[in-house]
């Protein structure tokens, strides 16, 4: 299982800082979409040109303009490219046509979607690379959150699949149990005391 940190920052001064204190111990650097938002694509093209060996996912949640939205964070030097499973079955197939073009990758973001079982099923069939089973931060806090409900349904999907939304120390076990390819954790790096500690201990607790 990867290990992917998701940088919800604002800067990229910020997203250059804290990658470069936890690069060593993740597998996926996320550029989180308020980032790309306040900073646009120069955004990725920094982390990419810092950490050329380190899989680079552009979170543009696109939902419409796939083939456009995705061949344009390509170009600024993204490997993975997100795109909302709520979007039309177009949106997820021209984003993929644009990702065989420059041989990377789709990532279709299950947020706010009902039955994420199926959807995932479909969008891996319109060729996602693979599906992320996610709950935003909003959703994250109400009351009677549980991450399980993240994992049963990646469990019955039978696809490749990613979790974010409550990833840490004590759940990313959990989360392998699960068959996920890749664990997202996000405030569990970015706001720890020691973020590079906390990356490298969460690498650990993956066997």
């Amino acid at each position: 299982m990867k290990l992917q940190v998701a940088l919800d920052l604002l800067t990229i001064e910020d997203a250059l800082d804290l990658a470069g204190k936890v690069a060593e111990h993740v597998d996926i650097i996320e550029l989180g979409t308020p980032l790309i938002k306040a900073e646009g694509l120069s955004a990725v093209t920094a982390i990419k040109e810092a950490h050329p060996t380190k899989i680079v996912f552009a979170d543009m949640k696109t939902m419409d303009a796939g083939e456009l939205e995705a061949d344009i964070a390509f170009k600024a030097g993204a490997d993975l490219v997100s795109v909302l499973g709520t979007a039309d079955d177009s949106t997820i197939a021209g984003a993929v046509k644009a990702a065989q073009a420059h041989n990377k990758g789709i990532v279709v973001d299950l947020i706010g979607v009902a039955d994420k079982v199926s959807r995932a099923k479909e969008a891996r069939a319109l060729g996602a690379k693979f599906i992320e089973f996610h709950a935003g931060l909003d959703e994250q806090a109400q009351p009677g959150y549980d991450l399980r409900g993240l994992l049963n349904a990646g469990e019955e999907a039978r696809v490749p699949f990613s979790v974010a939304g409550g990833v840490n120390a004590s759940t990313i076990g959990a989360v392998q149990l699960a068959g996920a390819d890749v664990a997202v954790a996000g405030s569990a790096i970015y706001s720890a005391a020691d973020p590079e500690l906390a990356a490298k201990e969460l690498k650990a607790a993956i066997q």
